[in-house]
């Protein structure tokens, strides 16, 4: 199906073409969506958006193959063996879900409402398991804690943690691009430095995407880095602040000091700004990611999970474990390497591309 995207500033202009207009082809639709006071730059936005989020769907598709056929492919596969609802089904597709990342928690509370459904008449046929597992994957991911209420024009700051090689840098980059290009000013804080390779990375990020920096020297004093960057995000009137820290888990204790004494360092010089703290996970470790997860949750309160490289796994269904075990909303993914890659999650467009 072609689609044809018109935007037309005069409610008039939309009820000429509706009495005018006569559609040739079956397949073509047409949507029309009045803007207020239209102007180029509006409708250019406009048509950017709906692009991006129709591209990005397709995106979710593809990076999700390998998830896809971890989960619904065996799943698929399981069902043909069975005629009948039994207890050899689920404890079958019990494993199938546990060997597929989705977790033991998740897992156990699946299986248990399938059992439910099951004595009570509602799940009757094999061919159902599929529908109600989605149903079952859509409540787990709706329903963890919600992340903060944020306003659109309070200045804000994000803390950006998590270990050395998990794309946590590059995810700074790409968060930062996605503010700039919905109109926000945005300023990066290279305190993560510990790693000279982390600063050089994020000043790459910076410039690609045209967005100003605060950075040290290599072994430099990272909270020092931070109030600088405060201060600079004062003086230019910066509505986004992104920090980009040390990965280091090895020890606990540093790592804890280190985090405590920037947080300390943002409420005392910006008490005004809203604060947010959020964890880099690297989908391609699975279950190691949500331990990754439960460590860091044990030194520092997380307000969401940024969870990269789900296109390169088979092991996406980490998702629902990290949801279901850990409260924490997911609230980015990533399926791609480019700057445009990275998305904000939501639980349904994630579940309808799983089972698309």
């Amino acid at each position: 199906m072609r689609f044809f995207k018109s935007i037309f500033k005069k409610k008039e202009d939309v009820e000429e073409i509706q009495e005018t207009q006569e559609l040739q082809e079956p397949e073509v639709v047409e949507i029309v969506e009045i803007i207020e006071d239209a102007t180029p730059e509006k409708i250019e936005n406009k048509l950017y958006t709906v692009e991006e989020k129709q591209g990005f769907f397709q995106k979710l598709v593809k990076g999700l193959s390998k998830t896809k056929s971890n989960i619904i492919g065996n799943i698929d596969n399981l069902l043909k063996g069975f005629t009948k609802i039994d207890e050899e089904l689920f404890e079958e597709l019990e494993e199938q879900l546990i060997m597929a990342d989705i977790g033991v928690s998740a897992t156990t509370a699946i299986i248990a409402d399938m059992r439910q459904k099951a004595k009570d008449g509602r799940l009757k046929e094999p061919s159902q398991i599929k529908s109600l597992l989605k149903e079952e994957i859509i409540k787990i991911l709706n329903t963890s804690n919600k992340e903060k209420i944020l306003d659109d024009n309070q200045k804000k700051v994000i803390l950006i943690i998590g270990v050395n090689g998990v794309g946590k840098t590059t995810t700074v980059g790409k968060l930062a691009s996605k503010y700039r290009r919905g109109g926000k000013k945005v300023l990066l804080a290279a305190a993560d430095t510990f790693r000279a390779a982390a600063i050089e990375q994020l000043t790459e990020w910076a410039n690609r995407a045209n967005i100003d920096i605060v950075k040290h020297s290599e072994g430099a004093d990272p909270g020092a880095v931070v109030f600088d960057a405060i201060a600079a995000a004062k003086a230019r009137k910066i509505d986004l602040l992104i920090c980009d820290t040390a990965g280091r888990l090895h020890n606990k204790k540093n790592l804890m000091d280190e985090l405590r004494k920037i947080y300390k360092i943002i409420e005392k010089e910006y008490p005004e700004a809203i604060k947010e703290m959020l964890l880099v996970l690297d989908a391609t470790t699975g279950q190691n990611s949500l331990q990754q997860a439960k460590l860091f949750g044990e030194i520092i309160d997380i307000d969401g999970l940024i969870l990269t490289k789900i296109d390169g796994t088979a092991k996406g269904g980490i998702v629902v474990a990290i949801n279901k075990e850990l409260n924490i909303p997911v609230k980015y993914i990533g399926v791609g390497e480019g700057i445009e890659d990275l998305q904000e999650f939501d639980a349904n467009t994630f579940v309808e591309a799983l089972f698309e």
